[in-house]
């Protein structure tokens, strides 16, 4: 059974910065994909980024690119959110998934962790 733990979301000032992580037990031995959602109040959740296995490859949603930097430590079974340049609309709860193949916008997954809030200040 995988765990999925989300860490530190917090609040910030418009401008700033956070760093989130997500650890993962439960996969001993996969070599799977990690991918970052988020959701706002009143919103569905939705596609942030993604990385595969090797950390080779990264996808971002258009939203976040540029802003928005993914990484992953297998050694530690941890993948990383960094967040420079926060903006208000970044404000939400963010979490983290894992998938054998893929994660990408618009499927559904079924390992989810309970979320990292982070709110961003004008």
């Amino acid at each position: 059974q995988v765990q999925l733990v989300e860490s530190g979301g917090g609040l910030v000032q418009a401008g700033g910065s956070l760093r989130l992580s997500c650890a993962v037990s439960g996969r001993t031995g996969k070599k799977d994909a990690m991918g970052w959602f988020r959701q706002a109040p009143g919103k569905e959740r939705e596609f942030v980024a993604s990385i595969s296995w090797s950390g080779g490859s990264t996808y971002y949603a258009d939203s976040v690119k540029g802003r928005f930097t993914i990484s992953r430590d297998n050694a530690k079974s941890t993948m990383y959110l960094q967040m420079n340049s926060l903006k208000p609309e970044d404000t939400a709860v963010y979490y983290c998934t894992t998938d054998p193949v893929a994660v990408i916008p618009g499927e559904e997954y079924d390992d989810w962790g309970p979320g990292t809030q982070v709110t961003v200040s004008t």
